[in-house]
C-alpha cells in the first residue's frame, strides 16, 4: 500500500465476525451472496489474530474517550457466547482506561435465556431486525428451509425485554410493508421497541453476474438494471415516513424515538448528522470483513472497494487512504445540478450514493432513485422541525411540538398548508 501522511478523521468500523454466513435466508439480503468473494471458505469465523488486532487497533486509533464497537453479519450470534467472552477480554487488555461499549445487530432467531443474561451482564445494546406484524415480517424474512422466522424472533425479542437488555429494531422499509406505515408503527410500540429505525431496501439486479459471480449490482457500476421486485418504490415509501411522523408527531414524541425524525431535527438545528446517509460527504464508515479485509462501506463491499487487510497495513492508515477520502468527497462531488439547487439540500446531501443511479429530467447522473420520498417527507416534516428548535433553543422541551401540531389541525388552511407562527401560548 502506498503510504499516506494523512492523520485519518474519526471514523467507525462494522464488524462482520462471521462474514455473510447467517441461519436465515432473507429475500431482500444483499449480503448473502458475498460468500462468493470468498470461494472455498470453510469456516466463516474471525480468526484469533485478526480479532485481536482488530480490537488492539481500533481501540489505539479512537480519540475519544468512549469506544464503541459494532457487530453484524450474516448473524454474528452463531458464533456463540463464548466467542463474545473472548471479545469482552480483549477489549479490557487494549482499553488502557478507555471506556468500551458494544453494539450488537441480531436477527433475533437464535436468542434465548443465556444470550439475554450476557447481554445484560455486559450492558450490550442489542439491534434486532423486524418488518412488522407476522403477515408483513414473514414475507421476505424467512430461514434456510423457507420457513417464517416471526414467532422466533418475538420469542427473542421477549427475552431481551424479560432480562431488562436496551434493544432498538430495524425495519427494513419493502415493497410489501412501505404500503402498511401504521400497522407497522403500532405494532413495534406494541411489542416494547422504544427506539425505531427504518431503513429502505433499494437492490438492482445485474443483467449478468459479476466475475465474482454477484448478482445484485455493484453502485459503482451504471449500467441499466432491474430495481428488484421487493425494492421499496419511492411514492409509497415517501407516503410510510409522513404517515408514521404524522401519528409520532400528534402522541409520542419524548415516548418513542425513530431515527430518522431524531437525525431530522439534527438537520434543522444545523448540527452534523448522525446517519451517514444524509452527511454532505461519506467515508467515515467502513467494514471489517471477517478474514480482516477492510472495505470503503457496508454497501460497496465489492472487490474495487477493497482497501487492505488490517493484518498487512494498519486500520488507522487504511482509513486514511487517498482511495478512502476519494470514496467520501465523491458524493458531494458528483451530485447533480437540481440536487445542488434543491430546497432540501441542506437535509439530503443526495441520501446514500447507493442510491443514485436516476438521472435528472435534464439527463444529468446522480438522481437518487428516492428523491421524491425523501423532498416530500422534508417539506411534509418542516413546520415542525421548526417548531421543535426553536422550542430547544430555548430551553424549553420539543415534546410540545404535540400541542402545536393539534393546534395546526384545528387551523389547517384548506390548501393543506400550515400557518408558520406559533402556537398561542
Amino acid at each position: 500500500m502506498e503510504q499516506q501522511n494523512i492523520e485519518p478523521r474519526s471514523f467507525q468500523v462494522m464488524a462482520k465476525p462471521s462474514g455473510p454466513l447467517c441461519n436465515l435466508d432473507c429475500t431482500y439480503c444483499f449480503y448473502l451472496e458475498k460468500e462468493k468473494l470468498y470461494p472455498g471458505t470453510k469456516n466463516w469465523g474471525m480468526p484469533p489474530s485478526v480479532l485481536e488486532s482488530y480490537i488492539r487497533q481500533y481501540i489505539e486509533s479512537q480519540q475519544q474517550e468512549i469506544v464503541t464497537f459494532a457487530w453484524q453479519g450474516g448473524e454474528p450470534t452463531l458464533l456463540g457466547i463464548p466467542w463474545f467472552e473472548n471479545v469482552l477480554a480483549l477489549q479490557q487488555r487494549y482499553s488502557h482506561g478507555k471506556r468500551i461499549e458494544n453494539v450488537l445487530q441480531t436477527n433475533g432467531v437464535t436468542l434465548n435465556g443465556d444470550w439475554a443474561d450476557f447481554f445484560a451482564a455486559n450492558n450490550f445494546l442489542i439491534g434486532i431486525s423486524i418488518d412488522g406484524p407476522r403477515e408483513l415480517h414473514d414475507v421476505y424474512r424467512i430461514d434456510k428451509g423457507q420457513k417464517p422466522t416471526f414467532d422466533l424472533v418475538l420469542r427473542g425479542i421477549e427475552q431481551l425485554i424479560a432480562a431488562d437488555v436496551r434493544f432498538n429494531t430495524l425495519t427494513v422499509v419493502n415493497r410489501k410493508n412501505s404500503h402498511h406505515p401504521l400497522d407497522v408503527y403500532r405494532f413495534l410500540k406494541q411489542i416494547g421497541s422504544s427506539f425505531m429505525q427504518f431503513i429502505p431496501v433499494v437492490e438492482r439486479r445485474a443483467p449478468q453476474p459479476s466475475a465474482a459471480g454477484l448478482v445484485l449490482l455493484s453502485p459503482n457500476q451504471a449500467a441499466d438494471a432491474e430495481v428488484t421486485d421487493w425494492s421499496v418504490e419511492p411514492e409509497p415509501f415517501g407516503h410510510f415516513l409522513c404517515t408514521i411522523f404524522d401519528e409520532w408527531v400528534r402522541n409520542d414524541v419524548g415516548k418513542y424515538f425513530v431515527q430518522l425524525f431524531d437525525v431530522t431535527l439534527e438537520l434543522w438545528l444545523g448540527m452534523p448528522p448522525s446517519l451517514c446517509v444524509f452527511s454532505e460527504n461519506c467515508g467515515d464508515a467502513m467494514v471489517l470483513e471477517h478474514q480482516g479485509d477492510i472495505y470503503s462501506c457496508d454497501h460497496y463491499v465489492y472487490p474495487e472497494n477493497k482497501l487492505g487487510n488490517i493484518l498487512e497495513n494498519p486500520l488507522a492508515a487504511l482509513a486514511g487512504m487517498e482511495k478512502q477520502r476519494s470514496f467520501g468527497s465523491a458524493k458531494s462531488d458528483s451530485l447533480p445540478t437540481l440536487c445542488r439547487d434543491c430546497d432540501v439540500r441542506f437535509a439530503c446531501n443526495g441520501e446514500c450514493p447507493k442510491h443514485r443511479f436516476m438521472t435528472t429530467p435534464d439527463g444529468e447522473p446522480g438522481l437518487n432513485y428516492l428523491c421524491t420520498a425523501y423532498k416530500k417527507f422534508f417539506h411534509h416534516v418542516a413546520p415542525y422541525m421548526e417548531f421543535m428548535g426553536r422550542e430547544l433553543l430555548h430551553g424549553r422541551a420539543p415534546a410540545r411540538v404535540m400541542e402545536y401540531a393539534r393546534w395546526a389541525d384545528n387551523i389547517a388552511r384548506p390548501s393543506g398548508c400550515f400557518p408558520q407562527q406559533a402556537p398561542p401560548r
